[in-house]
């Protein structure tokens, strides 16, 4: 077998280029191939070559070894089996001559001397994924499938899920041929990097970062490919933003030819520039369609933060939300020495309404109540539900006798309010407490306030329910009493 009879001679150091010549004239496909190759713009001849042995005279003995070696061996890799239809044979062969294209152009770019080994390192590279392939079809393709061209990432789900990854079937492919350094180690250390012989460190670096560039012309996900190769070539190589992008140029403009030496069939020709238009066109999609979901989460927190602080039956304010409003507000206060006052209102007689005409009667009023309140204050200041029929008012920058005031034309206004439910009319009543700093620091915690409205509450009860009293701190004495004195709006 003719690849059997290259990898021999391409073992030995001692090969002359005639013992090459006379073997690949052997073989008629091989002869055609090497002439193609050498015509081809690869090496960019004035004048044709039309004998194997003048093409090797202008290749010279290792690149001659080179090519002879990766054509036979292609041409053995690339038979089918039967039967085998699963596996996206030419996505694979599209990638690997990518790989080595990427691989050969980058070398030329480091002025790497070996550059056809830098070829068929980076073609033969990612033959552990055809090896896999092939004795465990069902478990690898299924990996390959959802990497979507992502080499790196097919990689990490072979060793997790397998136990072993491409690039170390490739490496294990090359041991066990016996492939001479210049192939083997580049090869081994694709993934890894390790330490080489410092002689072809950079063709090792070349075909490394080759194998990683065929991404953005072979993954489905190309924008991110390219910010990668982008990274690494200018990390690794210290390539500025214009070498890169002409290396990837190069590498978009010659695949084609290197597919038509090797019989491969790469789809539809696309640039390098294309590639690029199209990935910077779906990041902009992306882009907008990330824009888009942010703004329907931040609907969605919005929508949250306002059902966690709104009461669902009124659409108040919860008690929750009036501690915290509350508590921001009495400290600003405290500190500023700002006026601020509470309302604590009451329903009168409330449970009466829910015994006689039911609980959606209750509701029902508990609504109309909600909407009085929330159409007498303003947007600076908070109507909550206290709990039950219990409501509350946070009147920032307003003193006691204001909110006394407020508080009674809310009062007098729920009085003549004609509630109906299901044709009945429900009257209704309130019992308030006033409480206010009146830009004093007389009460020292929140709690303090709440308590002096809330005492007013039960003074305007006792009083005979429907009226508002107003807590009135007695400074000199330190003793806090209610004010007796029903408030009344002015005419």
């Amino acid at each position: 077998m003719i690849a059997v009879k290259v990898l021999e001679l391409t073992r030995r150091e001692d090969v002359s280029v005639p013992e090459i010549g006379n073997l690949i004239m052997t073989d008629a496909a091989l002869a055609s191939k090497i002439l193609k190759t050498v015509n081809s713009p690869f090496y960019g001849l004035t004048k044709q070559v039309s004998t194997v042995s003048g093409a090797l005279v202008i290749l010279g003995l290792q690149a001659a070894k080179t090519l002879a070696l990766g054509f036979s061996l292609l041409n053995n890799l690339k038979k089918p089996e039967k039967g085998d239809t699963s596996f996206d044979c030419n996505e694979f062969w599209k990638r690997s001559l990518y790989s080595a294209v990427s691989s050969r152009v980058i070398a030329k770019k480091l002025s790497v001397v070996q550059q056809e080994e830098a070829f068929l390192a980076g073609l033969l590279g990612t033959m552990g994924v055809l090896v896999l392939h092939r004795i465990m079809p069902e478990r690898f393709d299924a990996l390959y499938l959802a990497s979507k061209g992502d080499y790196h990432k097919l990689n990490e789900a072979c060793r997790s899920a397998l136990g072993v990854s491409p690039p170390e079937v490739s490496a294990y492919l090359a041991e066990k041929w016996q492939l001479p350094p210049l192939l083997a180690q580049p090869i081994s250390l694709q993934e890894t990097r390790g330490e080489c012989d410092p002689q072809i460190k950079s063709l090792v670096a070349s075909v490394a970062a080759g194998i990683s560039a065929a991404g953005v012309f072979v993954a489905e996900d190309s924008a991110a490919a390219i910010a990668t190769t982008r990274k690494e070539l200018s990390e690794r190589f210290s390539f500025s933003p214009e070498e890169i992008e002409g290396v990837l140029d190069e590498i978009g403009s010659t695949a084609r030819e290197a597919a038509a030496l090797f019989d491969m069939h790469i789809g539809r020709e696309r640039s390098y520039q294309e590639i690029l238009d199209e990935a910077q066109e779906a990041l902009i999609c992306l882009s907008l369609q990330n824009q888009k979901q942010m703004q329907s989460i931040q609907k969605e927190v919005e929508t949250l933060q306002v059902r966690a602080t709104t009461d669902p039956l009124t659409g108040l304010a919860n008690r929750a939300r009036f501690d915290e409003f509350f508590d921001e507000q009495f400290k600003r206060a405290f500190v500023h020495s700002r006026p601020l006052a509470l309302i604590f209102i009451d329903l009168d007689h409330f449970k009466l309404v829910n015994d006689t005409h039911g609980h959606q009667a209750g509701d029902e009023v508990l609504r109309r109540v909600a909407r009085l309140l929330r159409a007498s204050v303003r947007n600076i200041d908070l109507v909550a539900r206290y709990g039950g029929e219990e409501f509350a008012a946070v009147l920032t920058e307003t003193d006691t006798a204001a909110a006394a005031v407020r508080a009674e034309a809310i009062r007098n206004k729920l009085a003549t309010e004609i509630i109906k439910f299901e044709g009945t009319v429900i009257p209704m009543s309130l019992s308030a407490g006033v409480a206010g700093t009146d830009r004093t620091r007389i009460f020292g915690q929140p709690g303090q306030l709440t308590n002096a409205a809330d005492r007013a509450v039960y003074a305007a009860k006792a009083a005979g329910r429907n009226c508002v009293r107003v807590f009135k701190p007695h400074v000199e004495s330190s003793i806090k009493t209610v004010s007796h004195a029903t408030v009344r709006a002015p005419a």
